[in-house]
């Protein structure tokens, strides 16, 4: 009696995860370079294309910041990570604020940023808040810092680190940054 089962799972069949590596390590370092820059941009596209931007900023606009004014820790939802960000402001001498960073670059700044709105602060202080949509990209290191500018003089107060691993942010590392002039 013949079992198909058993000839699928014989020694000589090569799992999916088998296969891409063995067809990965054919490929020159140009060419895996090349892949590597197709799958992120296949990744953005797919990101770009999922959900309802418009939906999902105007609910993280609602829930994306706490008591403080200041945005809460970024989130993934779908294929996208949502990245509050704000300034609050009495006078222009002094505030506080907190900002993503992706790849150490600003997130405003990133080639990974799909799009991003910002909004006046509610009530009387000064100030925006912002909404930033990036795509889930493996690997991705994302920083949320924390700072104050007091008397004109800006400080980065903390940093906490995360790093997109297997599909979820994983926060790599907490640290007080005592530097004057994180952000312009």
């Amino acid at each position: 009696m013949d079992d198909s089962s058993e000839e699928q799972s014989s020694p000589m069949s090569l799992s999916d995860s088998a296969m891409w590596s063995f067809f990965i390590q054919e490929l020159s370092d140009k060419e895996l370079s090349q892949l590597q820059i197709e799958m992120q941009n296949e990744v953005r596209r797919r990101a770009i294309q999922s959900g309802d931007h418009d939906a999902i900023i105007k609910q993280a606009f609602e829930i994306g910041f706490g008591r403080s004014g200041l945005g809460v820790m970024p989130w993934i939802e779908g294929q996208l990570i949502i990245c509050p960000g704000a300034l609050i402001s009495r006078n222009p001498a002094n505030h506080r604020c907190r900002f993503v960073s992706i790849n150490e670059e600003w997130v405003w700044q990133s080639g990974y940023l799909i799009t991003e709105t910002k909004r006046p602060s509610p009530g009387t202080d000064k100030g925006f808040r912002a909404i930033a949509l990036v795509p889930v990209i493996e690997g991705l290191e994302i920083d949320i810092v924390s700072g104050k500018m007091q008397s004109g003089q800006h400080r980065a107060e903390k940093v906490i680190s995360f790093e997109i691993l297997e599909g979820k942010l994983s926060e790599v590392s907490q640290r007080v940054i005592p530097i004057d002039g994180m952000h312009h």
